[in-house]
């Protein structure tokens, strides 16, 4: 009888479920097989979206999200967490709950306030919550510049003012680009030693749908797999401008990373 095969780093999911599949849960699974982990996925609310925007949400009884997650922590070792959308202050407080279990473990925060289109995924207070009790539990935060400016209450703020804002809460903050018209995009990760590191990537043309989950969950694997952080961040970004390249338009609205290769079931 052959043997099992090699360990492969677990990563405990707690995100949103897309039923387009461009976004929430399945980029967190698609991303993650892409780096030789295995995503455990914990589904914290429901959606009504497609490609281009959200209509509705539903977020789950903090009691079965508990009870998924639990049941994973007691069965396999959590090499790191990986957050989505959480959409309420109880779901923070679930998060903070489970954390209690996995101590030292690095736990990648991708604050997800707002769909691509726009449409809001959580209360006001939920940002706010986020930034004062979650951020001093995590590793690192991968907002964009949107959900920057947000999160640090600086509608038209520049990411270096909203990192000043947020950092005394977090220990290393990626601030993501490309909402402006830049030719290139600009990601920047600033860390609570005072040190900044500039990241560049051509701009590509169109608009895509689960660049943010892919780039954390991207970003929790390679740390769960030993991946100092300032290269892990690099190392995500990297695969996540080629998801990009690669992408698909499944539907009528936004492109789809390609985070997997097309024979990878073949």
């Amino acid at each position: 009888m052959s043997q099992p095969n090699p360990f492969k780093p677990v990563v405990l999911c707690l995100s949103g479920h897309d039923p387009s599949g461009g976004a929430g849960l399945q980029a967190d699974i698609e991303a993650l097989i892409a780096q030789g982990c295995h995503a455990a996925p914990t589904v914290t609310a429901l959606t009504v979206q497609d490609t281009v925007d959200v209509s509705d949400f539903r977020v789950l009884d903090r009691d079965w999200v508990l009870a998924q997650a639990n049941k994973v922590i007691s069965d396999m070792p959590i090499s790191a967490v990986k957050l989505g959308m959480l959409g309420s202050v109880e779901m923070v407080d679930t998060v903070l709950e489970l954390m209690q279990r996995l101590p030292d473990t690095p736990l990648v925060c991708d604050p997800v306030l707002r769909a691509g289109g726009g449409g809001s995924l959580g209360k006001d207070d939920v940002g706010f919550a986020i930034r004062e009790r979650l951020f001093p539990a995590a590793a690192i935060a991968t907002p964009n510049l949107p959900e920057a400016r947000i999160l640090a209450e600086l509608p038209e703020g520049s990411a270096d003012e909203c990192a000043a804002k947020l950092l005394p809460h977090i220990r290393h903050l990626l601030i993501t680009g490309g909402h402006g018209d830049e030719a290139e995009i600009h990601n920047r990760l600033y860390c609570a030693d005072g040190s900044r590191h500039d990241f560049t990537c051509p701009r590509l043309p169109g608009s895509y749908h689960g660049s943010g989950c892919t780039l954390a969950s991207t970003l929790a694997g390679r740390l769960a797999l030993g991946e100092e952080l300032v290269s892990a961040v690099r190392s995500a970004l990297d695969y996540t401008w080629r998801t990009l390249r690669d992408a698909e338009q499944p539907g009528h609205g936004q492109y789809v990373p390609r985070r997997l290769p097309l024979d990878f079931c073949s």
